[in-house]
């Protein structure tokens, strides 16, 4: 780390900043740098925390717990007030994002009328589902097992996110959409899913330099990314290396350094679109930490 950064802390007091995100191979990666202390920053000490995504959505919700927290951004109006969102750490889709599929050729059309399991009401994938299309009955049922379940006949179709959207075709299962392209028809911008939420108590300058950290982090994995997928694979699911790296490069990458002007538009444009269609109860109040 620079001196600037070093330096935010005061005397030789450490301090404790709570850090959970989920163990995909992506986050895994982000956080490759200041999980095995590769980064550091001179006064703080970060402790980790692995937990799936909606699990982390809900405790944002209802407990506040972490310093830092891997969120969907579907969550974030629900803990605006408490949390800002680091302006890195992001996971969007280039024209590419969570997609529905199922056992049998369907259209888009027929979703209406049967029930899709989706991995969790507030996981930006059934925001965006539910804003392609709002009549379309959903069931959760826990992300990983999406795939297990359509295979087993329990469900026609389902909505996957994470390494699903590499393995479903082995599976034996087709694509009926991927919101991503259509997000991206739709609109002209990148789809945004994921972010780091921090908590605005820490203050200003804790706040820049827990955010400063995360973005070496991630920068120290782009640099060594050998060592940062071989960090990362011991999360992946049923990848192998070159799965994990082609789901890493999906997802880790410039933007996840810097959302970048339209990136950030396209976080507001997606809240702004749940809430004017009813999905989202709270009035978006987006704003991000440099």
């Amino acid at each position: 780390m620079s001196k600037s950064h070093a330096s935010a802390a005061h005397g030789s007091e450490v301090r404790t900043i709570s850090i959970a995100h989920s163990p995909d191979s992506d986050d895994a990666f982000m956080f490759y740098g200041l999980a095995t202390n590769k980064v550091r920053v001179a006064g703080f000490r970060f402790t980790h925390t692995l937990c799936d995504i909606e699990t982390l959505n809900r405790r944002a919700i209802d407990e506040a717990f972490f310093d830092v927290t891997a969120i969907s951004f579907h969550a974030y109006p629900y803990i605006q007030d408490k949390y800002t969102l680091m302006s890195c750490g992001g996971s969007v889709g280039e024209g590419y994002g969570p997609m529905v599929v199922s056992s049998r050729a369907l259209t888009p059309e027929d979703l209406t009328r049967i029930r899709v399991a989706v991995p969790g009401t507030m996981t930006t994938a059934y925001l965006a589902l539910k804003i392609f299309n709002p009549e379309i009955q959903t069931e959760v049922v826990p992300f990983d097992k999406i795939i297990p379940e359509i295979q087993a006949g329990r469900f026609e179709a389902g909505l996957i996110i994470h390494e699903g959207q590499l393995t479903y075709a082995s599976n034996g299962l087709r694509k009926v959409i991927d919101l991503g392209i259509w997000w991206r028809e739709q609109t002209g911008l990148v789809l945004p899913l994921g972010g780091n939420a921090v908590r605005r108590s820490l203050g200003a300058k804790t706040l820049h330099t827990v955010t400063q950290a995360l973005r070496d982090s991630i920068q120290h994995g782009l640099d060594n990314r050998e060592q940062g997928l071989e960090y990362a694979m011991q999360f992946a699911r049923d990848l192998d290396a070159s799965l994990a790296n082609r789901f890493v490069s999906m997802y880790v990458n410039e933007r996840t350094l810097s959302y970048g002007e339209d990136g950030q538009e396209a976080i507001r444009r997606l809240l702004a679109l749940g809430y004017e269609r009813g999905i989202i109860p709270i009035k978006p109040k987006v704003d991000f930490v440099d």
